[in-house]
C-alpha cells in the first residue's frame, strides 16, 4: 500500500521522490500545541475549576458540544462515537450534559458571552427534535448567546429528518457541515456508508426550507476504490450543490487504534502517490470553480468570512480546524470534548463511564489536560500562523511575546533539507510554505514543535 510507484501527474506537478522521502512521517494536525498526544492527568477538576473561576465577567467565548452517537459505524471512522439502536443511551447521556453545562457556568464569575457554538459527533441530529431544542435553551439560560451568535452542527443526511431540521431552525442553527466523503456507490459500500446523492440534495432541501443555507460538506480522499477520476466526480457533484465551504480530509488507516478499520481491504487503498493525487484533483477542481484554498484542507467561497479572514492574516484554527472564531475561552462539553483557556487545554473523561460517574459525583469530568507556560504560546503562535497563512516572521513573533528574535535562529538554519526540497523558502526570518507544498505545510510547523520527540507515533501521516 506505501510502495511510490511513478504514474502520469494530475493537474498538479507530483515528484515522487519527494513524496517517497517524506512517506511514513507522522506528524500532527495541528487543532492545537502542545497536541492532545502531550495532555496529562497532571490536569484536573480543580485546576480547571481555577482556570473558570479566572475568566472575566463579560468575557467572549465559544461551546463545543460532543454527541458521541451514531446509528451505524462508518468503517474510516476516527472519532470517540458509540453505535446506538436506542434512545435510552442518548437520554441518558444528555441528561449528564445538561448537568456538566450548569456546573461549569456555576464556576464562572458573570455570564460567559457566546459568539460560536459546534455541535459535533457522532451525530448530534440523532437528538430528537425537542431535545436538541431544550438544550439550546439550556445553553441561553446559562450563558449570554448574542443574537447573531454562529451555531453550527454536524449532520449525517442519513439520518437527517425533516422534523429535526425544523427543530435545528427555531433554535437559530444558522451553518450546517454535512459529512458526504464520496459520491460514488462503490466506495461507499466499501466503507459502510450508503448516501445516495438525493439524500443528501434532501437534507439540504429541508435545511434551507429551514432558514439555513450556510453550508459546509465533508469530502475525503485516500478511501478505498477512490481513483482521480472517482473523486473528480464526486467534488463536481459537491459544487453543483453550492456549499459555501468544503473540507477535504485523507483517510487515516490506523486498524491497530480503531479495529473496525479491519474490514477495510487494504489491497484498494491508494499508495501514497495516488492519494497525493487525488487531493490535487479535489483541489484543482474546486479552485478551477473559484474557490479559495484555506490552510490545509478546508476550501471556500471568496466572498466567505472563511476566505476573507484568510486574506486578511486573521484566520483562526482550533480543534474543529479552520475557523473564524478567535476567542480565548472555548468550553468542552460532554464525553472527550476538549476546551482551551487562557492558561491551556482540558479534555473531558473519554469513556462514557468515567464521564457520567464523575458527574454524579458533583465532579468536573476533567480527564487530562495541559498547562501552558510562556513558550508554549508562542511556538503555538508560530504554528498556527504556518497553518493559516503558509508564511510567518518567527522574529516578529518572539518580539510580540517579549523574546529575542534571535531565538529561533538554528531552527532555522536547520530548516536546509526542507528548502533544498522546496518545501519551505526561508528569507531572513521568515518561513514560507510554497503553494506548491500546501499539503506538506505541517512538516514545516512541525520543526517548531519541542514536544514532537515524544508521542509522535499517535500522529498521522505527513502525505
Amino acid at each position: 500500500m506505501n510502495a511510490i510507484t511513478p504514474r502520469p501527474a494530475s493537474a498538479r506537478s507530483l515528484d515522487a521522490a519527494l513524496l517517497a522521502k517524506y512517506d511514513g512521517l507522522r506528524v500532527p494536525r495541528y487543532t492545537s500545541y502542545p497536541t492532545a498526544p502531550h495532555f496529562s492527568a497532571a490536569v484536573g477538576p480543580g485546576q480547571y475549576e481555577g482556570w473558570l473561576a479566572a475568566i472575566a465577567p463579560g468575557q467572549s467565548g465559544s461551546l463545543y458540544l460532543h454527541v458521541p452517537f451514531c446509528q451505524s459505524m462508518c468503517w474510516y471512522c476516527g472519532c470517540h462515537t458509540k453505535i446506538v439502536a436506542r434512545y435510552a443511551p442518548i437520554a441518558e447521556y444528555l441528561a449528564h450534559l445538561r448537568r456538566e453545562i450548569g456546573m461549569v457556568a456555576d464556576r464562572i464569575p458573570g455570564r460567559l458571552t457566546v459568539r460560536h457554538i459546534h455541535f459535533g459527533g457522532g451525530t448530534p441530529t440523532m437528538m430528537v427534535p425537542d431535545d436538541f431544542e431544550e438544550l439550546m435553551e439550556l445553553l441561553r439560560q446559562r450563558f449570554d448567546v448574542v443574537p447573531e451568535a454562529e451555531i453550527a452542527v454536524e449532520i449525517d443526511p442519513r439520518t437527517l429528518t425533516e422534523s429535526m431540521a425544523r427543530a435545528l431552525g427555531r433554535s437559530g442553527v444558522n451553518r450546517a457541515s454535512l459529512g458526504v466523503q464520496d459520491f460514488d456507490q462503490t466506495v461507499q459500500e466499501a466503507i459502510n456508508r450508503i448516501q445516495p446523492r438525493e439524500m443528501t440534495e434532501r437534507a439540504l432541501a429541508w435545511l434551507a426550507a429551514a432558514g439555513i443555507t450556510s453550508v459546509n460538506l465533508d469530502l475525503m480522499y485516500g478511501l478505498p476504490h477512490q481513483s482521480v477520476e472517482s473523486v473528480t466526480r464526486s467534488a463536481a457533484i459537491a459544487l453543483e450543490m453550492k456549499p459555501d465551504r468544503l473540507s477535504v480530509f485523507g483517510y487515516a488507516h490506523v486498524p491497530w487504534m480503531k479495529t473496525h478499520q479491519k474490514k477495510i481491504d487494504e489491497s484498494v487503498l491508494a499508495d501514497t502517490l495516488g492519494r497525493w493525487e487525488q487531493f490535487a484533483a479535489i483541489s484543482d477542481t474546486l479552485t478551477a470553480a473559484g474557490y479559495e484554498a484555506i490552510g490545509l484542507d478546508h476550501f471556500a467561497r471568496p466572498d466567505d468570512e472563511l476566505a476573507v479572514l484568510q486574506s486578511e492574516g486573521r484566520l483562526a484554527r482550533n480543534f474543529q480546524g479552520y475557523t473564524t472564531d478567535d476567542a480565548e475561552v472555548l468550553l468542552g462539553f460532554g464525553a472527550s470534548a476538549i476546551g482551551a483557556l487562557p492558561q491551556g487545554y482540558v479534555q473531558n473523561a473519554v469513556p462514557f463511564d468515567q464521564y457520567a460517574k464523575a458527574i454524579d459525583a458533583g465532579q468536573l469530568p476533567t480527564g487530562k489536560g495541559f498547562a501552558l507556560d510562556d513558550e508554549d504560546r508562542l511556538r503555538r503562535d508560530i504554528i498556527v500562523r504556518l497553518m493559516c497563512d503558509l508564511s510567518v516572521d518567527v522574529g516578529d513573533v518572539a518580539a510580540e511575546h517579549g523574546r529575542d528574535p534571535a531565538m529561533f535562529d538554528a531552527e532555522l538554519a536547520a530548516m536546509g533539507d526542507l528548502v533544498a526540497d522546496g518545501v519551505a523558502v526561508v528569507e531572513g526570518r521568515r518561513v514560507h510554505v510554497p503553494e506548491s507544498a500546501r499539503p506538506l505545510m505541517r512538516i514545516v510547523a512541525a520543526r517548531f514543535d519541542s514536544y514532537l520527540s515524544t508521542g509522535a507515533g499517535r500522529h498521522s501521516r505527513a502525505v
